[in-house]
């Protein structure tokens, strides 16, 4: 054996036994994290069975926490398990101050628009108003009329003084360039790109995706929900193909919490230094709708907001309705509703006939068969993709916000939702659902033939990694 091949040997073999090492290493780091059996398996079998693809991908997107990361990453609040005298709390509510998250805030004017027209008016509305500061982040900035009359509207305020920050996430906004962006940077706005997406930088995940939807102008005003800033979610004018969805406005002291979460972020992505003085404080309006912003994501040391709706399960006595895009759950969550289902309750689940992701559509099947066989009522949409995310538990708590009720939102994204303690929100967002589920047909589950159980068991197994 001459001296070329025998270098050649051993370095495949040392080339070798270093893949099967880091494969090691990667395993127990996977067992280390205490995720969930399913994607622990789905992870681990990727590794060992196809490792020339799994151990890159892992290495790429398998990340679930910011482990390090996040230790630099400041806490969400400072004032973890604080309670305030609501009288006695619901088990989500406890939940969600225990696991660090602001207490119930009342004193909010809260106002829901289900109509993209309707909110794209009161969003352009709310920004020509700002006096002082304008914080955006969103996982979409549309290259269309609604981003680019939002990024002329946000560089004006940012000629008139007002301090404009945008963040974007920087998977979502892959295709947003420089250029578009040039009129708010010359006029004085700041723009930040969340968790760069490419390994070139020191920050970066393909993974980990900012998710939130977040507007808040002077510290005064907010807006929350599933709308990104596009023509598929908003626009001054209907157009054939948009999603149907969900935004909240409101003002009151629940728009401190909300702004700590952008300032979070935003603190993270830019290592600007916060503003030493205080936020200005949230005027009370008249109304007293009472709400709890839940934050969730790697940034949160426990799986509050997934805690949070299992306690709202177990504690539901007359009714759980859910609204979401992807119906793909935890076995925890699944078996939950089952049984919550099985005992009598009015379990609904009302999705889309098919969303715009053809993958979560087949991994949801065998979660929406287990909860029809148990007894609850499964709706598909009929007339277009629903984009909203909507909760309702029995009379006592409303849920809206970012959050898909699958585990890619439950466990990787980082999410923002209102917890809505007032009957009128409640009622508000229970009438949404009951007028959906009425354009919607009730579907029944046929026992899977052997081609449906091999997609169904695929898209099972991959259902963790969505």
């Amino acid at each position: 054996m001459n001296s070329g091949v025998l270098v050649t040997f051993l370095f495949e073999h040392l080339l070798t036994i270093a893949g099967f090492l880091l494969a090691m290493a990667l395993i127990l780091q996977l067992i280390r994290e205490h995720r969930r059996p399913g994607g622990t398996l789905a992870w681990i079998l990727a590794i060992v069975l196809i490792p020339y693809i799994g151990v890159p991908l892992y290495l790429l997107i398998g990340g679930r926490k910011l482990q390090e990361r996040v230790k630099r990453k400041e806490d969400l609040y400072a004032a973890a398990g604080l309670v305030a005298d609501h009288g006695p709390l619901s088990k989500s509510a406890r939940a969600l101050c225990a696991g660090g998250m602001p207490p119930l805030r009342s004193g909010n004017r809260v106002v829901m628009e289900h109509s993209g027209e309707r909110a794209y008016r009161e969003l352009m509305a709310m920004l020509s108003r700002a006096e002082t500061s304008i914080e955006i982040n969103t996982f979409i900035l549309g290259r269309d009329i609604v981003g680019e009359t939002i990024v002329e509207s946000l560089a004006r305020k940012a000629r008139e003084g007002v301090r404009v920050r945008l963040l974007l996430d920087s998977l979502g906004c892959m295709w947003v360039s420089r250029h578009f962006l040039k009129p708010l940077r010359d006029a004085g706005g700041q723009v930040g790109f969340f968790l760069p997406v490419l390994p070139l930088q020191r920050r970066w995940s393909a993974n980990l995706r900012n998710h939130r939807k977040i507007v808040v102008v002077d510290g005064r005003h907010a807006m929350v929900g599933g709308m990104n800033l596009s023509m598929l979610f908003m626009g001054p004018r209907p157009h054939a193909k948009r999603f149907l969805d969900s935004a909240v406005f409101f003002e009151g002291p629940a728009v401190n919490d909300v702004r700590d979460i952008f300032e979070n972020d935003w603190h993270y992505t830019t290592q600007e230094t916060p503003p030493s003085e205080a936020a200005p404080a949230a005027q009370a309006p008249a109304e007293s709708g009472v709400v709890q912003v839940a934050a969730s994501g790697p940034d949160v040391p426990d799986d509050v907001l997934h805690d949070a709706l299992l306690m709202a399960i177990f504690e539901a006595q007359h009714r759980i309705w859910i609204l979401t895009p992807y119906f793909v759950p935890d076995e925890t969550m699944t078996e939950a509703l089952a049984l919550q289902a099985r005992m009598g309750i009015e379990v609904r689940v009302l999705v889309p006939r098919r969303s715009n992701h053809r993958l979560a559509d087949i991994a949801r099947v065998p979660a929406l068969r287990r909860l029809s066989e148990a007894g609850a009522k499964i709706y598909a949409y009929r007339k277009g993709m629903i984009h909203a995310k909507l909760l309702v538990f029995d009379n006592q708590v409303a849920v809206t916000g970012s959050p898909n009720l699958d585990m890619r939102s439950m466990y990787l994204n980082f999410e923002i939702a209102l917890f809505h303690y007032s009957a009128t929100e409640i009622d508000e967002v229970a009438g949404r659902i009951d007028t959906l589920i009425r354009q919607s047909e009730e579907l029944q589950f046929a026992p899977p033939n052997l081609l449906d159980s091999c997609r169904e068991g695929v898209g099972s197994l991959l259902s963790p990694l969505l």
